[in-house]
Parts: structure tokens; C-alpha cells; sequence
């Protein structure tokens, strides 16, 4: 009970921490994200045993170039190629059930420098995704319910009815029917932020739901495969009751690069 009650203050004390970051202005919210990827960079850091301290360095000047400086389209998307890359290979490994060896030192900077810096990033960038440097934050608030729609539901529908095992050998826990019930409920809350919300189209918002429960769903796969050849259970014990910050914005950092790619799809078709 005591637990329960612990994981839930520091879960609402999250959610308050972010919805205040998006309303108050783009400037926090750019600045609670470079903080936040920081810690998951350092936690991340600890779990593949990446040593040196160059990785914090390389992660504040990619965030200087492409927040602060870097406004052109074509340094933009490449970058999000590299870093969709990154997680390609990532989700490669991961569908292959093969070990995640990363032998070399800058196999692990890479991985670090663009799985969570750049995940980071792009988080960032998603308000301004129409590139008239008007910040979106009902587009980000969006993003941040049909995650938790997902992750909540997910759960319930796991526990209650889950008998397929989705990745056993990754987390043991997560089901088929978990996921499917997560997907569901996240089409419905696309559908019901479309009846209040016009920056996108309801077709669009249904298929951003579909991006973010997949993506942020292999997100989540793919830390707890990292955190499995670690031997540890959480990522790090800043937030109490539910372990590291990694362990709260895996499916958030993952998903963010793709989501960035399909927001700027919808440009180009539409």
C-alpha cells in the first residue's frame, strides 16, 4: 500500500512537471528535456558501462546545434536519419534475439549519443513541427496522453486478460493482448482529441496513435533488453517507487524520432 501510494505522488508529481513545462513556455520545455536527457544519458550511461564523460559533451553541443543554431531542413533530416538508423538497428537486434554486444567503446557512444540524445531532440522539435516556429503544445500534450492511454490500458488489459506472452524472453510481463488493448484505447483517445483538437486531422491522429503505441511500445522492449543484460531491474532510483527517469521516458524518447517523421510526412501529403 505504502508503494502504491509512493509510485503515485511521484507519478502525478511527473505528469504536473511536464503539462507545466508545455504551458508555461517553449523555453522550459526545451530546458526540461535537455535536463531530462541528461539523467537518462548518465543512467543509460551506467547500464551499457560506456566510460568517459565525452558522451555529456557531445550531447550538449548536437542539442546547441539542432534547438538553438541549426534551422535548415536538410540538417535537420539528417539527422533524424541517423538517429532512425540507430533505432532501426536497435529494434533489428531486438526482433532477432540476439545479445546486444557493443564491444567497442564508440559503438556505445554512438547508440547513447543518438538513441537517447537524439530521441531527446526530437522531442523537442515536435511542437515545431510545421516549421512556423509557433509552438504546437496541444500536438505535444496529444502525444503525452495517447502514451499514457496506452501504458495504462496496456497494463489493465494485460493483467485482466493477457495469456500471450509478446516477448517473453525480453519482458516477461508485457502481452499480446496488453498491446492490442493499448492500441485500442489509443485509437479511441486519438479519435476523442481530434473532436477538441484541429492542429491535425482525425485520420492523422489515428495514425499517430498507432505510431507512438508501436514505436513507444518497442521503446520500452528495447530498454528492458539493455536493463536484462545489465542484470538490474530499474535504470537508475530517481523517481521513488518507479525507478530511473530512463525507465519513465524509454517509450517517449524512442518513439519521438518517428513521430517527427510522420508529422512531417502529413506536411508533404496533405
Amino acid at each position: 500500500m505504502k508503494n502504491l501510494l509512493t509510485r503515485s505522488i511521484t507519478g502525478i508529481l511527473y505528469v504536473f512537471l511536464l503539462l507545466s513545462a508545455v504551458f508555461l513556455s517553449s523555453d522550459a520545455f526545451d530546458f526540461l528535456f535537455l535536463s531530462f536527457g541528461l539523467i537518462c544519458i548518465y543512467e543509460f550511461k551506467k547500464l551499457i558501462k560506456l566510460s568517459g564523460y565525452y558522451i555529456f559533451i557531445a550531447f550538449l553541443l548536437l542539442w546547441w546545434l539542432f534547438v538553438h543554431l541549426v534551422q535548415g531542413e536538410t540538417a535537420v533530416f539528417f539527422l533524424l536519419f541517423v538517429t532512425l538508423a540507430v533505432n532501426l538497428l536497435l529494434i533489428a537486434l531486438l526482433l532477432s534475439g540476439k545479445q546486444f554486444k557493443l564491444p567497442k567503446n564508440y559503438y556505445k557512444f554512438i547508440i547513447a549519443l543518438f538513441y537517447i540524445g537524439g530521441g531527446c531532440i526530437f522531442l523537442t522539435m515536435i511542437p515545431y513541427h510545421n516549421h512556423n516556429n509557433s509552438f504546437a503544445k496541444f500536438i505535444i500534450i496529444g502525444i503525452f496522453i495517447l502514451v499514457w492511454v496506452n501504458d495504462t490500458f496496456a497494463y489493465i488489459v494485460g493483467k485482466s486478460v493477457g495469456r500471450t506472452k509478446l516477448l517473453a524472453s525480453v519482458s516477461p510481463n508485457k502481452t499480446v493482448e496488453g498491446f492490442v488493448g493499448g492500441m485500442t484505447f489509443s485509437l479511441i483517445a486519438a479519435y476523442i482529441i481530434a473532436l477538441y483538437n484541429h492542429d491535425l486531422e482525425t485520420i492523422h491522429w489515428m495514425i499517430l496513435a498507432a505510431v507512438v503505441v508501436i514505436t513507444g511500445s518497442l521503446g520500452d522492449l528495447i530498454e528492458s533488453k539493455f536493463k536484462r543484460l545489465a542484470g538490474v531491474k530499474d535504470s537508475g532510483a530517481i523517481l521513488p517507487g518507479h525507478g530511473g527517469l530512463l525507465d519513465r521516458l524509454d517509450s517517449l524518447i524512442f518513439l519521438a524520432p518517428f513521430t517527427y517523421l510522420t508529422l512531417q510526412l502529413f506536411i508533404y501529403v496533405s
